[in-house]
């Protein structure tokens, strides 16, 4: 599975990654769209789209229940 997502992707995977980490919970969308600095949107279709690929879990409507589904061996270095 590691590579079958595109460089914006595993960019977003990476911060899921890395923010859960340090944070001990993972990232609303509003994180990711402070950190991209894009629309609030563009972060929702990417959760969305990471999800279907099945790269991370989330529970629809339960605020920060995203789980990655990926090791950390297999992400890219966040940028």
């Amino acid at each position: 599975m590691p590579g079958d997502y595109t460089p914006r992707q595993g960019q977003f995977l990476a911060f899921i990654y890395y923010y859960t980490k340090l944070n001990d919970q993972p990232p609303a969308e509003s994180d990711m769209q402070r950190y991209f600095k894009v629309t609030a949107p563009a972060v929702h279709q990417m959760v969305v789209t990471l999800e279907k690929k099945g790269f991370i879990e989330r529970v629809p409507g339960q605020a920060r229940s995203i789980r990655l589904l990926l090791s950390r061996d297999e992400l890219p270095d966040l940028a």
